[in-house]
């Protein structure tokens, strides 16, 4: 059985030092703190009332982020807001939703200039086992058609599947650092109308034809055309434009405190 990979986030007590960290990156993204020198540990234990061992752990976490630099004299900077990680569920879950959005639009980009030539090298030297597993997982799909949030689990594994036949490590850790904006991406995909998730296991029958026919060529264009499905539901999103799935919750689940990606 897959494990939900939102599962431990949407329960977890955040710790004091993340709690700080989320409050001084939302305010670093609505300018209260500009790019240049940003609070110290000691202006941080003050402000906030915690001790410095606390105040410590929070630049910590927002130096991991690359959200700051801590100089060798412990001088604290804002580094460029191009230059954080995006790809870190934590940070994407301090940022306002319309950013979030914007983040999602560009991971579309990179998934139609990734996903279809990964398809393609798979299709190239897939195996039996990986059609069984693939088999299964589309199986499992429409068999999820009524449950979003069972199915985007699904539907991120075949799609990883597929990755890890294509036999490139690299491109393997690129597309699993991406998984957490992938889950989100999904959730906003997947429950555009009433038959978003059985016009995806439709689709994604399409690329498993493909790889069935170990067809490079007809591959990458199954993949490409399924991908770019999504291109008009994420930017109506982006636009503010809410079908009725999203008027329950936002992509992120419907949480604060965590990021169900």
């Amino acid at each position: 059985m897959h494990r939900r990979q939102e599962s431990s986030d949407a329960v977890k007590v955040r710790t004091l030092p993340v709690q700080v960290a989320a409050h001084l990156t939302r305010r670093i993204v609505n300018g209260e703190i500009g790019e240049g020198r940003a609070p110290s540990e000691l202006d941080i234990s003050r402000e906030f009332g915690v001790s410095r061992v606390v105040a410590r752990e929070t630049l910590k976490i927002l130096a991991s982020l690359d959200i700051v630099d801590i100089a060798q004299g412990r001088r604290v900077t804002v580094r460029p807001r191009a230059e954080w990680d995006y790809l870190s569920p934590l940070l994407v879950e301090w940022l306002p939703e319309e950013l979030v959005d914007e983040l999602l639009q560009e991971l579309l980009e990179v998934r139609v200039l990734l996903e279809p030539e990964l398809a393609a090298m798979a299709a190239a030297g897939i195996t039996d086992e990986t059609l069984a597993r693939l088999r299964a997982e589309l199986d499992r799909m429409a068999g999820l058609e009524d449950d979003p949030d069972a199915y985007l689990e699904v539907d991120h594994e075949f799609h990883m599947e597929i990755c890890r036949a294509a036999n490139n490590r690299i491109l393997d850790r690129i597309m699993y650092s991406a998984r957490w904006l992938g889950t989100a991406s999904r959730r906003v995909t997947n429950q555009a109308s009433p038959d978003s998730l059985r016009r995806a296991t439709e689709a994604h029958a399409q690329v498993f034809t493909a790889l069935q026919a170990r067809d490079p060529d007809a591959a990458r264009e199954t993949m490409r055309a399924h991908l770019l499905r999504n291109s008009p539901i994420l930017a109506a999103k982006q636009r503010g434009e809410r079908g009725p799935a999203q008027d329950v919750g936002s992509a992120r689940g419907g949480t604060d405190e965590g990021m169900a990606q």
